[in-house]
């Protein structure tokens, strides 16, 4: 699409009332401190959208575990353990493949390139960044978590996902 027909297709939006989508953009931090990407979380009708982006040498190449964090605090820089468990107010079980499950918190593994960056774009059905029953901007927020290997989307709690390599804030 050209950049006038966005700019055209924009304006008119805007014309007719249409509001513009409540948005949060936080800084993916390592176990280091070290800013290595980016994650835009977008409100939707049913969800929201996240975008993860991480720049090259972020992270170990492969699959990644990724979760939502009750808690929106990433400041123990080792563990991220401040960010709590994953958002489950239906206490349902871990994983897409369990029966039982799955709970809010669980998302799509993320895959790392060769060189340590990734892009990936998700729908997360039934949360909201403010207005829902599931707030993820809430007043102490939540924290998007990656982890050191892939989730099984089966195992208990956290798929077999390791150790907490990177954490974003949505606040």
């Amino acid at each position: 699409m050209s950049r006038k027909l966005v700019v055209a297709l924009t304006s008119i939006a805007l014309m007719m009332g249409v509001a513009r989508a409540e948005q949060r953009t936080a800084d993916v931090v390592d176990n280091k401190g070290k800013a290595i990407g980016s994650i835009d979380a977008t409100q939707g009708p049913h969800g929201v959208v996240l975008r993860i982006m991480l720049r090259p040498g972020a992270l170990a190449p492969g699959w990644h575990g990724v979760h939502l964090h009750e808690v929106g605090d990433c400041s123990d820089l080792e563990k991220f353990m401040r960010s709590k468990g994953h958002i489950n107010p239906g206490n349902a079980e871990h994983g897409f493949l369990n029966p039982k499950g799955p709970h809010p918190a669980d998302l799509p593994n993320i895959y790392v390139f060769s060189d340590g960056s990734a892009q990936t774009e998700m729908l997360v059905d039934g949360v909201s960044l403010s207005g829902g029953k599931i707030n993820l901007a809430d007043a102490d927020g939540s924290a998007v978590v990656v982890h050191a290997s892939p989730d099984d989307h089966l195992s208990q709690p956290i798929g077999g996902a390791g150790a907490r390599v990177a954490c974003a804030v949505l606040k």
